[in-house]
């Protein structure tokens, strides 16, 4: 019941949250201004988002409110593999996010400028590649899935609103690992990246006193301090979701706290990310720290 509660709240408040950042992130293009670039990497991120919670969210809310039948097999099959993509394309774009942060934080010389126009040109390209990447790498997933899982127990309702595997497919799951541990050790390199050159402007400036007395962080440092917050708090939800994932699906262990503990740690990024990008508006003033 608690798992319940707290994936509820998730899809609900998360799903909210993740509606106003997509508006938030058109607003230049409903206004006629020029959508920023990182404003049309987060537009891919938050649509993920909202297909990670709405998919994993679906067995808890059949469960919770409709006590017909369960999912079909190829109920199943969409569902899953609709969440799959979703999470693939999420960590894709992140990483996208991320070193398009690094081109931005990088010396304004003449070779990094003109490298920095260029790589401005394939961010839209970069995430709807982004999305074909997830759909083919995840192709498996409708071929391995069966349908709603066998509890053994008609009093256990809930437990039939999720999908089960007719075999273990932890072979397929490490192969995948593959691209996924390539995205993050780039996202890990940017990041690192990006603090280096935020400790060397930060000493570079620690001696330049203002009226105020207060130094005013430029829009490009305080929207990296976000990334940076953003990158670390995916990788950790990220890091314990696969542990599940992999754990699950090579034990072929159905328990039905584990399931619902899995989808919880899947929709923890995707409900966190907005309310971490909208309360770190980088477009307000603040003060370095």
């Amino acid at each position: 019941m608690a798992l319940k509660t707290i994936f509820l709240l998730q899809m609900g408040f998360g799903s909210l949250a993740n509606v106003l950042l997509f508006f938030h992130s058109i607003s230049p293009l409903l206004f006629g201004h020029k959508q920023r670039p990182t404003d049309k990497i987060l537009t891919h991120i938050v649509t993920a988002n909202l297909l990670v919670l709405l998919s994993s969210g679906m067995p808890h809310t059949m469960a919770a409110f409709v006590w017909r039948k369960p999912l079909s097999s190829l109920g199943c099959k969409c569902v899953y593999y609709l969440q799959r993509v979703a999470r693939s394309t999420t960590l894709c774009s992140t990483c996208v996010l991320s070193t398009c942060q690094f081109f931005t934080l990088i010396p304004r010389k003449v070779e990094w400028m003109m490298l920095r126009r260029r790589a401005s040109k394939f961010i839209g390209p970069s995430c709807c590649t982004c999305w074909v990447f997830g759909l083919l790498l995840n192709i498996y997933v409708p071929v391995k899935l069966t349908g709603p899982q066998d509890v053994g127990n008609d009093t256990n309702i809930e437990g039939k609103w999720f999908c089960s595997s007719s075999s273990s497919f932890a072979g397929i799951v490490i192969l995948w690992s593959f691209p996924d541990a390539a995205f993050l050790g780039v996202m890990v390199w940017s990041s690192g990246s990006m603090l280096l050159l935020l400790h060397r402007h930060h000493q570079r400036v620690q001696y330049i006193h203002t009226p105020t007395g207060h130094q005013q962080c430029p829009p490009e440092t305080r929207a990296a301090h976000t990334i940076l917050m953003l990158v670390v708090t995916f990788v950790i939800f990220y890091v314990l979701d696969s542990t599940f994932t992999f754990y699950i699906t090579a034990f072929l262990d159905s328990r039905l706290w584990l399931m619902q503990s899995c989808n919880v740690l899947t929709s923890c990024f995707p409900s966190v990310c907005p309310f971490l990008l909208l309360l770190r508006n980088p477009r307000s003033p603040r003060i370095c720290s």
